[in-house]
């Protein structure tokens, strides 16, 4: 009760702000009384409504306890995953921004095929500087800018993250890697070096301790260089390996990918490649000019391919 009044009296002043007149019709600018008592209404309200249902639990929410389970604080409960019978599944993220981080469209895609598969997931990402920051609207690096890739893989991660040097595969059923250009810059130098590149210690060596525990291994788009790199003779895909007119614009990595000893298979975007042999899943995402729910659908082919890998 005390959060629908407060929810009343939040929604009361919003609308008298909506009824407001306009500053810019009929030069009709409202009394400053009027002003400042709107602003100090929604003041004094917002902070307590945030407050009260950071502590209240969730529409329709189902019951928080398991037999022989400890109770939860609503909060806690909100935080902590409910039991599930699933894959324990680790995401590794490379930062926030297709430019400079991992692709937010194929994280949020990954995510909600693991959610609606049952998996239990945790996202990790490094503590590293990235290689630059890349401003989104004009495509070109910001000068003397730096950011963090794990604070910044947070973002998406809605806080819920944790240090990539963290992440052991004895913990997990499946391992899968976003793309972006974070994986060829802040997991890899594969952006800079090519063929040539270094992968990142840490991602190095989980996927090769998924690899050698038998467990699936899922990446998209850019990311499965990181596989071809490590995993000598992996199977991988990362769509056509011709530009097409501009409809693969990066068709040129399917040849890299072959110079790092890994074998290519062409795929369309909807699709998924799976190497049985290395438990390996590859997608190509956003490597071709496409609609997003073609991506949306390859991401989906992938993850349930990596969960039956997963036995799950």
């Amino acid at each position: 009760m005390i959060l629908r009044r407060r929810g009343s009296t939040h929604r009361r002043a919003l609308a008298r702000a909506a009824r407001a007149p306009s500053c810019e019709s009929a030069h009709a600018r409202p009394p400053d009384s009027v002003t400042t008592g709107l602003v100090m209404a929604a003041a004094s309200v917002v902070p307590r409504l945030v407050a009260a249902s950071m502590l209240a639990p969730l529409p329709g929410s189902v019951r928080l306890l398991s037999p022989g389970r400890r109770a939860l604080s609503p909060r806690a409960a909100f935080h902590s995953s409910a039991p599930c019978p699933g894959a324990r599944v680790a995401v590794v993220l490379s930062g926030c921004g297709v430019y400079d981080g991992t692709e937010i469209h194929e994280a949020s895609a990954i995510l909600v095929h693991l959610s609606r598969g049952g998996a239990d997931v945790q996202i990790f990402a490094p503590s590293t500087p990235q290689m630059h920051v890349v401003d989104h609207t004009k495509g070109q690096p910001s000068e003397g800018e730096t950011r963090n890739v794990l604070t910044e893989s947070a973002r998406i991660a809605r806080g819920k993250i944790s240090d990539l040097a963290q992440l052991r595969a004895a913990d997990h059923d499946a391992a899968i890697f976003p793309g972006g250009f974070g994986a060829a810059k802040n997991l890899s130098t594969f952006a800079v070096d090519g063929k040539d590149c270094k992968v990142n210690r840490d991602v190095e060596r989980v996927l090769k301790e998924f690899h050698g525990a038998g467990k699936p291994i899922g990446l998209c788009c850019i990311a499965p260089v990181l596989a071809a790199k490590v995993l000598r003779g992996v199977e991988v895909t990362v769509g056509h390996e011709q530009e097409e007119g501009g409809k693969w614009p990066y068709a040129g990595t399917a040849e890299a990918i072959k110079a790092l000893g890994a074998k290519h298979c062409v795929k369309e975007t909807h699709e998924a490649h799976v190497d049985q042999k290395n438990k390996v899943v590859t997608t190509p995402a956003f490597m071709c000019e496409t609609g997003l729910h073609h991506i949306h659908d390859g991401i989906g082919a992938m993850v349930r391919k990596v969960l039956e890998l997963a036995g799950k």
